[in-house]
């Protein structure tokens, strides 16, 4: 018995509020390998805060969402974004995907 698994697709941000759009089947090791990175668009503008993601039951629907995404204007990412998360607040991705906002 093979189970479905869980795609995300994903917005991070930075202290500028730059955007980067992805799309990921472990979000938590995506997450922790943006913080690491070295090289690339998300690491050269330090984009690891996660402000908005989406689940999706396959690769296909994800990927699809997250092509649509990029080619929206930035006011349309940003409304989306203000949707569910007006704050702009940081979601903390544990290991198994869980995913919470951080607790002050």
């Amino acid at each position: 018995m093979t189970g479905r698994r869980t795609y995300f697709t994903y917005i991070l941000t930075n202290k500028n509020r730059r955007l980067y759009i992805g799309m990921t089947n472990d979000l938590n090791r995506r997450i922790t390998e943006h913080q690491k990175g070295k090289r690339g668009f998300a690491a050269s503008y330090r984009m690891t805060g996660l402000v908005y993601y989406e689940t999706f039951e396959g690769p296909n629907a994800a990927l699809q969402r997250e092509k649509i995404l990029k080619k929206w204007r930035r006011e349309k990412k940003i409304q989306l974004i203000e949707s569910v998360n007006p704050m702009w607040e940081e979601f903390v991705v544990k290991v198994g995907n869980e995913i919470s906002r951080p607790v002050d």
